[in-house]
Order: structure tokens, then sequence, then C-alpha cells
């Protein structure tokens, strides 16, 4: 089984966190439906079987992500990465990346749309952006080949400052926006 885009998107989600709200040495929990693992894992299966799959992924990255603790309740997933992979996680962030320039733009006052695009054209030439009409986000952005990273960013202008949602391609497709 190929655990690469789960063991991916736990990466980028915690490097987010910590981005945010700066590195500690915690226990990180995060939360993910049966859909959205059987999308990274690329099949469909049951909770009885993801459980086991996801135990076999704790296994596989002890290593590197420390003792993860899985836990589910009906179809919704826990996975606990503790302080260990907090720690490797902090230590492999690349601090001049795409995603530290995007959320040090975002976070910012005064932020406009012109300076969101202009950090996502730092990193590439092949930018997609849309005017959404769904009541929820204006803006959708993303790389178009995939690099640096496949998310989807929807964007809300909120006058003074822009907000943003970060979405996997399936799940953003699977919203239905």
């Amino acid at each position: 089984m190929n655990f690469d885009a789960l063991r991916q998107n736990i990466v980028d989600v915690v490097e987010e966190g910590q981005i945010k709200l700066g590195y500690r040495s915690e226990t990180i929990r995060l939360y993910y439906p049966l859909a959205s693992l059987c999308a990274f894992l690329g099949e469909t299966m049951d909770a009885e079987r993801m459980s086991r799959a996801l135990n076999a992924f704790a296994r596989e990255n002890r290593e590197t992500l420390g003792n993860l603790e899985i836990t589910r309740r009906s179809e919704r997933f826990c996975i606990a990465v503790p302080p260990q992979g907090a720690a490797y996680i902090h230590e492999h962030t690349d601090a001049d990346g795409f995603l530290t320039a995007f959320v040090r733009t975002i976070e910012r006052h005064g932020c406009t749309l012109e300076d969101v695009l202009e950090q996502f054209r730092r990193f590439s030439p092949h930018v997609h952006m849309e005017a959404l009409h769904n009541g929820e986000f204006d803006y959708l952005v993303y790389f178009e080949d995939g690099k640096p990273d496949a998310y989807r960013y929807c964007l809300t202008d909120e006058g003074c400052h822009m907000t943003y949602h970060r979405f996997t391609r399936e799940d953003y497709e699977a919203f239905g926006f």
C-alpha cells in the first residue's frame, strides 16, 4: 500500500500549523473522514480495513514521525503525531518555501489578491486563478502542475485582509464548489 500522499498531507498540515502558530514540542491531533483517507491511499475500504492500514502506516513511519496514535469513532479517524514527529517536521520545514511565503503574506493586514498571486508566481509560472461565485469563497488559486504543491487555495477578501482555506484537489471537488 502506498502511504506517500497521506504522509505528505500530515507533514503539510503540521507544517502549516507550525508556520502560523510557531513550533512547540507537543502532540498534534489531525482528524480525517474515511473518504479523505481513502483518497490519499488510492482505494476504497471500510473503517475496519482503514484502521489496519493506518496501523501499518504508523509502523512504517515510526522512525521519523514517532509513535503515531491512531483512534477512530465510526468513520472519523484521529492521527496523533507525538512531539518527536512535530520536531522532525519542524526540522525539515523549508523556511524559504512557498507555504511559509504564502502564510506570511496572507497574515499581513491589508493583504490583497495581487499580493497573494505574487507569492504564487514567485514559485511557478503555472498559476491558475479564478473568481468564485459560490457564496463562500471569492477566489480559487492553485499551481496547475501541482508544483510546489497540489492544494486548492480558496480565498476570501474580507476588505482589509484575505483569509483562506486549503483543500486537497479531491476534497475541493467533493465539496462541489
